[in-house]
């Protein structure tokens, strides 16, 4: 997903004219106005994370191109708001927000958030460079810059909808053998009606060949995890056809 800056060819001509400051000013401008026209995609394609140096949790944004809505986790409560782009600007709207008791670095954090993304025009560029580490920066309106990381996911990079399915996850993991000998979660898949009432839960115990992204096996603990599955187009032939990703625990209760 690289993207080809024209700014090589224009900064030649700001150089003659501008101080060093006045240059990384239309550096970024130029980079800007070039994005424009790709970046709704691209701040949809990724989730997007900054990391204070106050706490060990990140702020995460997630842009939905659907609805347009920017859903903000700060550590603790999550916030929301909707978003679009205009003349080069991030522009958000009202910002609302849980209501969860927080610590106070996270509700420093939260308010971090707030002087961003509370009904503003923001000033923003992106570098895709590198489509693995792309970067996206914002300015408060103080003018500070924060920098946030991107991550591709699982949509853009598997580019198809998941289906959700839940399994419930024993708390002993089994050696096992697929392509070479290995350690299994052991399985079953679990079902739901429309009112979250369990109607089937597989009777036997299956060995997961495959890892769920973004899962932590605890040792026993036996877990019901909502997970997102991905159909791999093309998948290698020692590779499964599916890709899981962890959406959500359900339950979790540690067994003796």
């Amino acid at each position: 997903m690289k993207m080809k800056f024209l700014a090589i060819a224009l900064l030649p001509f700001a150089l003659a004219a501008c101080q060093s400051s006045d240059v990384q000013m239309v550096k970024d401008t130029v980079v800007n106005v070039i994005q424009q026209q790709n970046a709704d995609q691209v701040l949809t394609d990724y989730q997007w994370s900054y990391q204070p140096a106050e706490t060990q949790t990140p702020i995460v944004l997630t842009f939905a191109k659907q609805d347009q809505r920017l859903s903000i986790a700060t550590g603790c409560n999550t916030q929301g708001t909707t978003w679009n782009l205009d003349k080069g600007q991030l522009v958000t709207g009202n910002l609302m927000s849980t209501m969860k008791a927080c610590s106070p670095e996270l509700m420093n954090q939260e308010k971090l958030s707030s002087s961003i993304f509370e009904k503003r025009n923001i000033a923003f560029s992106l570098n895709t460079t590198e489509a693995e580490n792309p970067t996206l920066t914002v300015s408060n309106a103080k003018g500070e810059k924060f920098v946030f990381q991107g991550k591709m996911t699982p949509e853009a990079q598997y580019q198809t909808q998941a289906e959700i399915i839940f399994l419930e996850i024993a708390p002993e993991t089994k050696p096992c053998t697929g392509v070479a000998p290995q350690t299994c979660l052991q399985v079953r898949e679990v079902k739901y009606d429309e009112k979250g009432l369990k109607t089937q839960v597989d009777k036997d115990w299956t060995y997961f060949y495959s890892g769920i992204e973004g899962y932590n096996h605890v040792p026993k603990q036996r877990q019901i995890v909502r997970v997102k599955r991905y159909e791999i187009k093309n998948p290698a032939a020692d590779q499964s056809k599916y890709a899981y990703v962890q959406d959500m625990i359900v339950e979790s209760e540690i067994v003796k």
